[in-house]
Protein backbone atom coordinates (compact mmCIF):
# COMPACT_ATOMS: atom_id res chain seq x y z
CA UNK A 1 0.00 0.00 0.00
CA UNK A 2 1.37 3.22 -1.05
CA UNK A 3 1.45 5.52 2.05
CA UNK A 4 2.00 9.28 1.57
CA UNK A 5 4.32 11.17 4.61
CA UNK A 6 4.46 14.25 6.65
CA UNK A 7 7.97 16.12 6.79
CA UNK A 8 8.18 17.42 10.65
CA UNK A 9 6.00 20.38 11.20
CA UNK A 10 2.12 21.16 11.05
CA UNK A 11 0.29 23.95 9.45
CA UNK A 12 -3.00 24.02 11.55
CA UNK A 13 -2.90 21.42 14.09
CA UNK A 14 -1.84 22.87 17.64
CA UNK A 15 1.53 20.57 17.69
CA UNK A 16 5.10 22.78 17.95
CA UNK A 17 8.49 22.08 18.91
CA UNK A 18 10.19 24.41 20.52
CA UNK A 19 13.96 25.68 19.37
CA UNK A 20 17.10 27.66 21.59
CA UNK A 21 19.66 29.86 20.05
CA UNK A 22 23.64 28.94 21.60
CA UNK A 23 23.69 32.73 21.95
CA UNK A 24 21.06 32.66 24.96
CA UNK A 25 22.10 29.25 26.08
CA UNK A 26 25.72 30.40 26.72
CA UNK A 27 24.57 33.29 29.38
CA UNK A 28 23.46 30.91 31.59
CA UNK A 29 25.43 28.81 34.10
CA UNK A 30 25.96 25.22 33.62
CA UNK A 31 23.02 24.22 35.83
CA UNK A 32 20.76 26.85 33.95
CA UNK A 33 21.79 25.59 30.84
CA UNK A 34 20.80 22.03 31.75
CA UNK A 35 17.45 23.44 33.18
CA UNK A 36 16.31 25.11 30.14
CA UNK A 37 17.68 23.01 27.82
CA UNK A 38 15.68 19.68 29.70
CA UNK A 39 12.76 22.16 29.59
CA UNK A 40 12.58 22.16 25.57
CA UNK A 41 13.60 18.58 25.21
CA UNK A 42 10.71 17.70 27.62
CA UNK A 43 8.09 19.60 25.84
CA UNK A 44 9.67 18.43 22.17
CA UNK A 45 9.45 14.53 23.09
CA UNK A 46 5.42 15.32 24.22
CA UNK A 47 4.75 17.13 21.05
CA UNK A 48 6.69 13.99 19.34
CA UNK A 49 3.66 11.78 20.48
CA UNK A 50 1.31 14.02 19.92
CA UNK A 51 2.38 14.53 16.08
CA UNK A 52 2.30 10.76 15.90
CA UNK A 53 -1.16 10.47 17.39
CA UNK A 54 -2.21 13.32 15.14
CA UNK A 55 -0.53 11.90 12.00
CA UNK A 56 -2.60 8.63 12.90
CA UNK A 57 -5.86 10.75 13.30
CA UNK A 58 -4.98 11.77 9.71
CA UNK A 59 -4.99 8.78 8.59
CA UNK A 60 -1.63 9.64 6.91
CA UNK A 61 1.02 6.96 6.98
CA UNK A 62 4.83 8.11 7.85
CA UNK A 63 6.09 11.26 9.82
CA UNK A 64 9.71 12.36 9.36
CA UNK A 65 10.94 13.65 12.79
CA UNK A 66 12.69 17.28 13.13
CA UNK A 67 16.43 16.72 13.34
CA UNK A 68 16.64 19.00 16.33
CA UNK A 69 14.39 17.52 18.46
CA UNK A 70 17.07 17.92 20.96
CA UNK A 71 17.82 21.20 21.06
CA UNK A 72 21.64 22.17 20.82
CA UNK A 73 22.22 18.43 21.64
CA UNK A 74 25.44 18.24 19.43
CA UNK A 75 26.76 21.72 19.89
CA UNK A 76 30.29 21.82 20.69
CA UNK A 77 29.77 24.24 23.51
CA UNK A 78 26.22 23.75 25.24
CA UNK A 79 25.83 20.22 24.10
CA UNK A 80 24.51 17.77 26.50
CA UNK A 81 24.00 14.00 26.84
CA UNK A 82 20.32 13.04 27.93
CA UNK A 83 21.43 11.58 31.36
CA UNK A 84 22.78 15.03 32.25
CA UNK A 85 18.97 16.62 32.20
CA UNK A 86 17.16 16.93 35.22
CA UNK A 87 14.02 15.54 33.16
CA UNK A 88 16.38 13.11 31.11
CA UNK A 89 14.78 9.73 32.74
CA UNK A 90 10.98 11.53 32.28
CA UNK A 91 12.02 12.31 28.50
CA UNK A 92 13.48 9.20 27.67
CA UNK A 93 10.11 7.18 29.02
CA UNK A 94 8.53 9.95 26.59
CA UNK A 95 10.51 8.74 23.67
CA UNK A 96 10.54 5.23 24.46
CA UNK A 97 6.34 5.53 24.41
CA UNK A 98 6.68 6.81 21.08
CA UNK A 99 8.46 3.44 19.37
CA UNK A 100 4.99 2.09 21.01
CA UNK A 101 2.94 3.97 19.11
CA UNK A 102 4.47 3.96 16.16
CA UNK A 103 4.03 0.18 16.11
CA UNK A 104 0.52 0.19 17.28
CA UNK A 105 -0.48 2.80 14.45
CA UNK A 106 2.13 1.46 11.77
CA UNK A 107 3.64 4.79 11.45
CA UNK A 108 6.90 5.01 9.38
CA UNK A 109 9.12 6.77 11.47
CA UNK A 110 12.38 8.93 9.55
CA UNK A 111 14.98 11.51 10.43
CA UNK A 112 16.90 13.77 7.81
CA UNK A 113 19.67 15.28 9.04
CA UNK A 114 20.18 19.48 7.59
CA UNK A 115 22.44 19.82 4.69
CA UNK A 116 25.67 20.19 7.16
CA UNK A 117 25.71 16.74 7.76
CA UNK A 118 28.67 15.41 5.30
CA UNK A 119 30.36 12.56 5.08
CA UNK A 120 31.80 13.35 1.35
CA UNK A 121 33.98 16.84 3.15
CA UNK A 122 37.54 16.63 2.76
CA UNK A 123 37.84 18.89 6.22
CA UNK A 124 38.27 16.55 9.00
CA UNK A 125 36.91 18.95 11.16
CA UNK A 126 33.30 18.49 8.83
CA UNK A 127 33.14 14.90 9.20
CA UNK A 128 34.14 14.78 12.88
CA UNK A 129 30.82 17.26 13.31
CA UNK A 130 28.76 14.91 11.03
CA UNK A 131 29.71 11.95 12.36
CA UNK A 132 28.90 13.73 15.94
CA UNK A 133 25.61 14.46 14.35
CA UNK A 134 24.66 11.09 12.67
CA UNK A 135 25.56 9.60 16.38
CA UNK A 136 22.87 11.56 17.78
CA UNK A 137 20.31 11.19 15.36
CA UNK A 138 20.85 7.28 15.63
CA UNK A 139 20.51 7.24 18.99
CA UNK A 140 17.06 9.25 18.87
CA UNK A 141 15.84 6.48 15.87
CA UNK A 142 16.71 3.76 18.56
CA UNK A 143 14.41 5.17 20.85
CA UNK A 144 11.47 5.95 19.00
CA UNK A 145 11.90 3.33 16.40
CA UNK A 146 12.54 5.12 13.13
CA UNK A 147 14.41 2.88 10.54
CA UNK A 148 15.57 5.71 8.11
CA UNK A 149 18.53 8.38 8.41
CA UNK A 150 18.44 10.05 5.37
CA UNK A 151 21.36 12.01 4.07
CA UNK A 152 22.53 13.88 1.19
CA UNK A 153 26.00 12.96 -0.88
CA UNK A 154 26.94 16.22 -0.34
CA UNK A 155 29.35 18.38 -2.04
CA UNK A 156 31.43 17.67 -5.04
CA UNK A 157 35.06 20.13 -3.52
CA UNK A 158 35.86 20.07 -7.13
CA UNK A 159 36.77 16.58 -7.59
CA UNK A 160 33.10 14.01 -7.69
CA UNK A 161 34.93 10.95 -7.68
CA UNK A 162 37.55 12.11 -5.05
CA UNK A 163 34.33 13.06 -3.01
CA UNK A 164 32.15 10.00 -3.66
CA UNK A 165 35.46 8.26 -2.39
CA UNK A 166 35.39 9.79 0.81
CA UNK A 167 31.93 9.05 0.88
CA UNK A 168 32.01 5.61 0.61
CA UNK A 169 35.01 5.51 3.16
CA UNK A 170 33.18 6.96 5.95
CA UNK A 171 29.98 5.01 5.66
CA UNK A 172 31.97 1.35 5.40
CA UNK A 173 33.04 2.50 8.65
CA UNK A 174 29.83 3.93 10.64
CA UNK A 175 28.71 1.30 13.30
CA UNK A 176 25.54 -1.05 12.40
CA UNK A 177 23.07 0.86 14.63
CA UNK A 178 23.50 3.98 11.72
CA UNK A 179 24.72 1.91 8.58
CA UNK A 180 21.61 0.07 9.10
CA UNK A 181 19.70 2.85 9.09
CA UNK A 182 21.36 5.48 6.36
CA UNK A 183 19.57 6.04 2.83
CA UNK A 184 21.53 8.49 0.04
CA UNK A 185 19.51 10.81 -1.64
CA UNK A 186 19.93 12.26 -5.13
CA UNK A 187 20.10 16.33 -4.78
CA UNK A 188 18.97 19.16 -7.11
CA UNK A 189 22.44 19.95 -7.50
CA UNK A 190 25.72 18.01 -6.98
CA UNK A 191 24.82 14.13 -7.05
CA UNK A 192 22.37 12.65 -9.41
CA UNK A 193 20.76 9.47 -9.12
CA UNK A 194 23.23 8.00 -11.26
CA UNK A 195 25.70 9.34 -9.12
CA UNK A 196 24.59 7.57 -6.17
CA UNK A 197 23.57 4.14 -7.67
CA UNK A 198 27.05 2.69 -7.72
CA UNK A 199 27.79 4.44 -3.81
CA UNK A 200 24.66 2.51 -2.76
CA UNK A 201 24.94 -0.82 -4.34
CA UNK A 202 28.78 -1.10 -3.16
CA UNK A 203 27.96 0.09 0.56
CA UNK A 204 24.38 -2.38 0.57
CA UNK A 205 22.30 0.56 1.47
CA UNK A 206 19.27 2.06 -0.41
CA UNK A 207 18.63 5.32 -2.27
CA UNK A 208 16.01 7.37 -1.78
CA UNK A 209 14.55 8.83 -4.31
CA UNK A 210 13.30 12.70 -5.11
CA UNK A 211 11.84 13.07 -8.08
CA UNK A 212 11.38 17.02 -8.08
CA UNK A 213 15.72 16.78 -7.54
CA UNK A 214 15.51 14.43 -10.79
CA UNK A 215 13.77 17.31 -12.34
CA UNK A 216 16.22 19.79 -11.44
CA UNK A 217 19.46 18.15 -11.74
CA UNK A 218 18.84 14.97 -14.43
CA UNK A 219 21.09 12.11 -15.41
CA UNK A 220 20.30 9.87 -18.48
CA UNK A 221 17.63 7.52 -16.39
CA UNK A 222 13.97 7.98 -16.82
CA UNK A 223 11.38 8.52 -14.13
CA UNK A 224 10.74 4.80 -14.59
CA UNK A 225 14.00 3.39 -14.64
CA UNK A 226 14.78 5.50 -10.76
CA UNK A 227 11.99 4.68 -9.47
CA UNK A 228 12.96 0.81 -10.17
CA UNK A 229 16.33 1.49 -9.08
CA UNK A 230 15.13 2.63 -5.94
CA UNK A 231 12.42 0.14 -5.39
CA UNK A 232 15.70 -2.60 -6.01
CA UNK A 233 17.57 -0.79 -3.29
CA UNK A 234 15.17 -1.61 -0.73
CA UNK A 235 13.99 -4.71 -1.64
CA UNK A 236 17.26 -6.43 -1.84
CA UNK A 237 16.85 -5.10 1.95
CA UNK A 238 13.95 -6.71 2.46
CA UNK A 239 12.65 -3.10 3.23
CA UNK A 240 10.16 -0.91 2.07
CA UNK A 241 10.93 1.86 -0.39
CA UNK A 242 11.26 5.64 0.30
CA UNK A 243 10.59 8.40 -2.14
CA UNK A 244 10.69 12.22 -1.80
CA UNK A 245 8.15 14.36 -4.06
CA UNK A 246 7.77 18.17 -4.34
CA UNK A 247 6.42 20.59 -6.78
CA UNK A 248 8.25 23.86 -7.41
CA UNK A 249 6.60 27.26 -6.07
CA UNK A 250 7.01 29.49 -9.21
CA UNK A 251 5.83 26.58 -12.06
CA UNK A 252 8.83 24.66 -14.25
CA UNK A 253 9.18 27.83 -16.32
CA UNK A 254 10.29 29.82 -13.12
CA UNK A 255 13.15 29.02 -10.20
CA UNK A 256 12.12 25.50 -10.01
CA UNK A 257 14.25 24.64 -6.42
CA UNK A 258 11.77 26.51 -3.85
CA UNK A 259 8.83 23.99 -2.73
CA UNK A 260 5.74 24.87 -3.56
CA UNK A 261 2.31 25.16 -0.63
CA UNK A 262 0.98 21.69 -2.54
CA UNK A 263 1.54 19.17 -4.60
CA UNK A 264 0.60 19.34 -7.92
CA UNK A 265 -0.83 16.39 -8.91
CA UNK A 266 0.73 16.33 -12.38
CA UNK A 267 4.07 16.54 -11.09
CA UNK A 268 2.98 12.82 -9.49
CA UNK A 269 4.66 9.79 -11.21
CA UNK A 270 1.81 7.30 -12.76
CA UNK A 271 4.64 4.89 -11.73
CA UNK A 272 4.42 5.88 -8.34
CA UNK A 273 0.66 4.80 -7.94
CA UNK A 274 0.68 0.47 -7.87
CA UNK A 275 4.22 0.81 -5.60
CA UNK A 276 4.20 -0.52 -1.96
CA UNK A 277 6.34 2.52 -0.72
CA UNK A 278 6.64 5.71 1.27
CA UNK A 279 6.17 9.03 -0.16
CA UNK A 280 7.28 11.84 1.71
CA UNK A 281 5.09 15.33 0.92
CA UNK A 282 7.68 17.83 0.80
CA UNK A 283 5.16 21.02 0.94
CA UNK A 284 4.90 24.29 2.58
CA UNK A 285 1.15 23.50 3.36
CA UNK A 286 1.70 20.22 5.55
CA UNK A 287 -0.46 18.27 6.57
CA UNK A 288 -2.93 20.41 4.28
CA UNK A 289 -0.92 19.11 1.13
CA UNK A 290 -0.38 15.50 2.17
CA UNK A 291 -4.35 15.25 2.90
CA UNK A 292 -5.18 17.56 -0.46
CA UNK A 293 -3.00 14.92 -2.81
CA UNK A 294 -4.18 11.76 -0.76
CA UNK A 295 -7.92 12.71 -2.06
CA UNK A 296 -6.79 13.88 -5.47
CA UNK A 297 -5.20 10.26 -5.84
CA UNK A 298 -7.92 8.40 -4.44
CA UNK A 299 -5.60 6.79 -1.75
CA UNK A 300 -7.88 5.87 1.21
CA UNK A 301 -6.52 7.05 5.13
CA UNK A 302 -3.33 5.10 6.54
CA UNK A 303 -4.52 2.55 8.90
CA UNK A 304 -3.23 -0.02 10.64
CA UNK A 305 -3.64 -3.87 9.97
CA UNK A 306 -6.77 -4.74 11.59
CA UNK A 307 -8.12 -1.00 11.49
CA UNK A 308 -10.59 -0.45 8.64
CA UNK A 309 -9.68 2.36 6.90
CA UNK A 310 -13.46 2.80 5.90
CA UNK A 311 -14.56 2.71 9.93
CA UNK A 312 -11.93 5.29 10.59
CA UNK A 313 -12.75 7.64 7.88
CA UNK A 314 -16.78 7.07 8.93
CA UNK A 315 -15.42 7.94 12.44
CA UNK A 316 -13.93 11.16 11.97
CA UNK A 317 -16.82 12.23 10.01
CA UNK A 318 -19.19 11.78 12.85
CA UNK A 319 -16.70 13.39 15.47
CA UNK A 320 -16.77 16.48 12.89
CA UNK A 321 -12.36 16.16 12.49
Amino acid sequence: MLRLGLCCLFKEAPIRFRSATAKYVKKLDRAGQLARLGELCLDNALALVAAVEEVHRLGIGAFRVSSPLLPLYTHPEVGYRLEELPSGEEITKILSSVKALKERYQIRLSFHPDQFTLLSSPRPEVTAASLKELDYQVMLAVLIGADVINIHGGGVYGDKSSALLRLVEQVSALPDPIRSRLSLENDDHSYTVRDLLPVCEKLSIPLVYDVHHHRCNPDDLTISEATEACMQSWRQLEREPHFHISSPKFGWQGKPKPHADFIDKDDFPEEWLQIDATIDIEAKAKELAVLKLQKELALPPWCAAGDSPVQRHSAKSESGS
